[in-house]
């Protein structure tokens, strides 16, 4: 009886797979078992650090706006947080997300400044109004 050639399909998928786990150590790009195993591991670390990312990225503006405006709080001596701007930017519905907001804050304090002030001035002017 002859021999039969293999096809080329599934050498293709493994080496497809082998090219994904080049960078990998020791057997983890060798040995195609491993390699499945250790490329599923590495899709599902990445698609849950991506989720992680955004959540750290978003407390790092959150702690950079808040620094900026009780740094301006302390000269000013009245008690404002990140809470009450962000409260106060919705209630004027000015549409700065807090990634902006943390850009203005590193770049240009003084342009942070200037909107809390203003913000704060319409909220005092319409609380003692008696609109609010």
């Amino acid at each position: 009886m002859t021999r039969i050639r293999r096809g080329y399909i599934a050498r293709r998928r493994r080496t497809k797979i082998r090219l994904f786990a080049s960078s990998f150590r020791g057997a983890h790009s060798r040995l195609t078992r491993t390699i499945t195993q250790q490329k599923i591991r590495a899709l599902i670390s990445a698609h849950r650090d991506r989720d992680s990312k955004k959540r750290n990225f978003r407390r790092l503006w959150i702690i950079r706006i808040n620094a900026i405006i009780r740094e301006r709080v302390v000269e000013r001596e009245v008690s404002y947080s990140y809470s009450r701007l962000i409260h106060d930017l919705y209630k004027r519905q000015l549409l700065l997300n807090r990634k902006i907001l943390a850009q203005i804050a590193i770049s240009n304090r003084n342009c942070l400044y200037m909107i809390s002030n203003e913000i704060i001035k319409e909220v005092d002017c319409k609380e003692s109004s008696g609109i609010i």
